[in-house]
């Protein structure tokens, strides 16, 4: 895609203000796309990025704060191009920890967030338009102490997969991303807790041991490398591919 074509490309980005969200703003607005930056807290990325970067505050968990966001960019630019449901958040739990709470507050912001999104954007979104969801490898395979965010993702996949075939005849495109670990204070937070993978063990050397071990290219992806691929599946070069799960994950699960 020439940056010409990108400059009128408008684009709502949820969880925009950090981790993988915030390399996924960063791409965009490279690319000359004006860019709608949601989350709960405004960390002043918009701002730093410049004229094309607006930040609005939004509950990925409400349904209206979707359609608020989708009225905005709306009144802002006349269209909305791209929306990427990048919102959620990772934690590991056995089984016999997992409360009703712990088990609604991941399924309604991982979810039931993305559906809320991909719905705001089928309802106004014209021909040409492109929703990517920020997944998980944990969306194709299970893991121990990780029952409900591999539930959570395991939807978002679903959802991706058929909502694909239903706004495929309007000429919207819906695909995933499927990240394994991405360095991200996000992950580190949630890679600390005994009940995670890395058990207690110093989160770089847990991801460095796993890289070697469980990684074609003997790494893991970073930030950029998602979201390069998200504003990839935005782009005309990718206009025949709809309904795909893409792993981003440097060989761990080949497919």
């Amino acid at each position: 895609m020439n940056k010409e074509s990108a400059e009128k490309r408008t684009v709502i980005i949820t969880g925009g203000t950090t981790g993988i969200g915030a390399a996924v703003s960063q791409a965009f607005y490279a690319q000359g796309a004006n860019v709608l930056i949601a989350a709960r807290n405004d960390n002043g990325i918009a701002e730093s990025l410049g004229e094309r970067a607006h930040f609005q505050q939004a509950d990925v968990k409400e349904q209206v704060h979707h359609q608020s966001l989708v009225k905005t960019a709306l009144e802002w630019t006349g269209r909305l191009d791209v929306y990427v449901n990048c919102a959620g958040y990772s934690e590991w739990r056995p089984i016999i920890r997992v409360d009703e709470t712990f088990w609604n507050d991941m399924i309604d912001t991982n979810l039931k967030g993305t559906y809320w999104g991909c719905k705001a954007a089928a309802e106004r979104m014209e021909r040409g338009g492109c929703i990517i969801n920020v997944s998980s490898l944990a969306g194709k395979r299970g893991s121990a102490n990780n029952t409900v965010y591999c539930a959570s993702k395991f939807g978002v996949n679903g959802v991706t997969q058929a909502l694909a075939k239903e706004l495929g005849p309007r000429g919207i495109r819906v695909n995933a991303v499927c990240p394994v670990y991405v360095d991200t204070d996000g992950l580190q937070k949630a890679l600390i807790d005994k009940e995670s993978p890395s058990q207690g063990e110093d989160v770089g050397c847990f991801l460095g041991k796993f890289a070697i071990e469980n990684s074609a290219l003997c790494r893991i992806p970073s930030a950029d490398e998602v979201a390069n691929l998200c504003v990839f599946l935005s782009s005309s070069e990718a206009s025949a591919i709809t309904g795909q799960c893409i792993n981003v994950d440097c060989g761990v699960l080949p497919q």
